[in-house]
């Protein structure tokens, strides 16, 4: 995906006029970046309905649902990666679910330089 189709959409969610394809578009690229800075499989996150990467280094699960699984909605999940809540914030709100090892992504956060918002 390139730089200007990120900051394009990034734009319109800051203004309140992103549609579901922005969401969507914002969500997956900021799971990619989620697996880039931390290779691995032993932590599941899900962004319902956009997507859900493994990340993080350690047991790898192979069948059902994984030891450790983190669980947010789309703007929630683009907010903290983008740095803009904090992950214990995040998880006061309600509407994080984590279960077990390794489910404070907070030393990984956030996935992008400072950017306007």
């Amino acid at each position: 995906m390139s730089d200007a189709a990120f900051r394009q959409a990034l734009r319109r969610y800051d203004d309140g006029t992103a549609e579901r394809a922005d969401l969507k578009l914002l969500t997956k690229e900021l799971l990619q970046r989620l697996v880039a800075k931390a290779p691995g499989h032993a932590v599941e996150v899900r962004v319902p309905p956009y997507g859900a990467v493994q990340c993080i280094e350690g047991p790898r699960h192979t069948r059902g649902t994984p030891g450790a699984v983190i669980e947010m909605p789309p703007d929630l999940w683009i907010d903290v990666a983008l740095g803009r809540i904090a992950w214990p914030d995040a998880r006061m709100t309600g509407k994080l679910r984590a279960s077990g090892e390794r489910t404070d992504l907070s030393a990984l956060l956030p996935l992008v330089p400072h950017l306007p918002g």
